[in-house]
């Protein structure tokens, strides 16, 4: 397969080929390392590397999963791989080595995936942008000056770069959504509790947090998830499983789908006019497919949503510090931290039990308002951010931790909306502006309708193709 360029291919293809034995595991390790190389010193996406754990792995016999030989990047956070440094964007965990693997880490070796590296992000995850002052920004390929998103902005921009065609990320408000928006990707949140947090964690953020992947195809989305989803022992929350493997529902007809779509902001935020036409033209082309497509969007108190879901991401954020200080035997002080973080943990340190469980109440009470325009509707139909990538250092800390939680929130008013209700989302990139910036079109249905979305995902990317598309900043064939 001499001059073959394998990044043009998604995990599927690529996994096809070592099927075939039309080329090697390794051979496909060394391009993806390769690819690393030339294109990381601009981007700063990936933060440490795993190549000889890859290239022994891709010299052993592999795991009959379906992505067998594939290269992979892994977010370092969240999920845990022995023997690697392990930071979470955050200097409190300096010299902290991991004995056991998390579980999703295990579920993408059983799939076969081969990991080079670990991507960089916010510390802690909090955060739309990736601007850690421990590793520094990553940028985004498609204008170096521009923010690739956060908190998955490593995994991002490395997939769009094609150093890998998949990369794992993980969601507690958009973590794999945004970037995917601002980097012209697949990113699917899945239904609360899908895929296990085992061993480490169950629940965090009543539910909130969720593991998958940012990828260039839909296929690949579904295929990863059957891959990885599914309980562990004793979750807190179990999704009813589906009915066929998601990787089969991609090519099927979604059938006629009631769809509403909005260009209006929870918060009342105005979109930016690329954001607006994005929706708009989406509706016509979602119209053009067969669906019913109406403008409208939920009903419910957005303020009430916004600012009790912050009062608990304050809690989650203390929690944060207050777990590592207890895993590290470390006492954490405000110089082992970044200002904002520090800040949003004392604001958590300063709320009660009681606190935290009357603003879930509330959040809970607002997500069933919310999911009322499901009883309506199929999906709801919005862009996934409320602009374009925005240029770096626009949505760093500037000394008011809610002044900043404003900021984002205008950046991405929908995407923590379906965190906050479990439901599944997924963001299709399905527009650029005139500078050839990505908008990715925000898609959310029921719980546990993954499926749909894998549906009428396909249905969108074989009418209006978007994976040949490549950015400025791209991994050349070997």
């Amino acid at each position: 397969m001499a001059n073959t360029d394998y990044g043009d291919l998604d995990a599927t293809a690529q996994a096809a080929l070592v099927r075939t034995g039309q080329v090697s595991p390794l051979e496909l390790v060394e391009d993806a390392i390769r690819r690393c190389e030339e294109v990381n010193g601009s981007l700063n996406a990936v933060i440490t590397d795993m190549y000889e754990h890859a290239r022994d792995a891709a010299r052993r016999p592999l795991a009959d999963g379906p992505f067998a030989g594939v290269p992979f990047l892994m977010k370092d956070f969240g999920a845990e791989v022995a023997g690697f440094p392990f930071f979470e964007g955050s200097a409190f965990l300096k010299g902290y080595i991991p004995s056991e693997d998390s579980e999703i880490y295990r579920r993408f070796c059983r799939a076969g995936l081969i990991t080079i590296g670990k991507t960089n992000l916010p510390e802690f995850a909090i955060g739309t942008t990736t601007e850690p002052r421990m590793f520094g920004a990553t940028h985004n390929p498609w204008d170096l000056s521009r923010t690739p998103g956060g908190s998955s902005g490593g995994a991002g921009a490395a997939v769009a770069a094609r150093v890998v065609a998949m990369a794992h990320g993980n969601d507690v408000g958009g973590s794999i959504r945004i970037p995917s928006s601002c980097c012209g990707l697949v990113g699917l949140k899945p239904t609360r509790g899908r895929v296990t947090l085992a061993p480490h964690y169950g629940d965090v953020l009543a539910g909130s947090f969720n593991e998958h992947a940012l990828t260039r195809t839909v296929r690949d989305s579904a295929a990863l998830l059957d891959a990885i989803a599914g309980p562990g022992i004793g979750e807190p929350y179990t999704p009813t499983a589906p009915g066929r493997p998601y990787a089969t529902e991609v090519t099927r007809d979604p059938g006629r789908l009631r769809i509403g779509f909005s260009t209006v902001t929870p918060l009342g935020d105005a979109l930016d006019p690329e954001c607006v036409k994005a929706v708009h033209e989406t509706a016509k082309l979602c119209e053009s497919l067969g669906h019913e497509v109406v403008e409208d969007a939920p009903k419910f108190d957005a303020m009430e949503m916004w600012t009790k879901f912050t009062t608990m991401l304050a809690a989650l954020v203390n929690w944060a510090v207050m777990d590592w200080a207890r895993r590290t035997d470390k006492v954490p002080a405000p110089e082992h931290f970044e200002p904002f973080v520090w800040a949003f943990s004392e604001r958590g340190r300063g709320q009660s039990a009681a606190d935290y469980l009357l603003a879930l109440q509330d959040v809970q009470k607002q997500s069933r308002l919310y999911c009322e325009f499901f009883t309506r509707h199929d999906v709801l139909l919005t862009t996934t951010l409320g602009q374009p990538p925005v240029p770096l250092n626009t949505l760093v800390y500037a000394g008011d931790p809610f002044e900043l939680r404003r900021r984002s929130a205008k950046f991405s008013p929908y995407t923590y909306l379906t965190n906050a209700t479990g439901q599944p989302a997924i963001s299709l990139p399905l527009h650029w502006t005139p500078d050839n910036m990505p908008v990715g079109l925000h898609f959310a249905a029921r719980h546990g309708e993954e499926d749909l979305l894998f549906r009428l995902a396909g249905q969108l990317e074989v009418a209006r193709p978007w994976a040949s598309r490549k950015p400025p900043v791209c991994s050349t064939p070997g």
